[in-house]
């Protein structure tokens, strides 16, 4: 009985030391940084705008899943960034480097694999005026 009664106050001490972890999670600040430079609608292709938009993720920070609905040029400013296409091969960026994706292509992996270096990336983005020009995907329950 004695023991039933130390696992349990165990217990109990357990769960409530994993809260604080749980509130600070909630309150870290955001690890993706967007900012968009230019937005010009394009005079030689009606309806369509070009956008130009660095981003920057923080170390470790692995974005989930997505797609672009226009076409998209990115160039690594700095730091590395580990990139998969369509469940494809993982490629590695390094500053310098740069990758073109045409629309609708699934981002299957966007990730800054280091640990202490923040990377930054600059996109540009030739979409429809008025389109979502990234869209996250739901995960998929298998």
């Amino acid at each position: 009985m004695k023991s039933k009664i130390i696992s349990f106050a165990l217990s109990i001490i357990f769960v409530f030391s994993l809260t604080p972890l749980v509130v600070k999670a909630d309150k870290a600040p955001n690890r993706i940084t967007r900012k968009i430079l230019a937005k010009e609608a394009l005079l030689n292709l009606q309806n369509h705008n070009l956008t130009a938009v660095t981003v920057q993720l923080e170390p470790g920070v692995i974005v989930p899943t997505h797609t672009h609905t226009g076409f998209v040029f990115v160039y690594v400013l700095e730091g590395t960034i580990v990139s998969q296409f369509n469940n494809n091969e993982m490629v590695e960026y390094t500053t310098g480097e740069s990758w073109v994706e045409p629309p609708n292509t699934i981002h299957s992996l966007t990730q800054n694999p280091s640990q202490t270096v923040a990377a930054k990336i600059l996109a540009i983005i030739v979409a429809e005026k008025d389109a979502k020009l990234t869209v996250m995907n739901k995960p998929t329950i298998k």
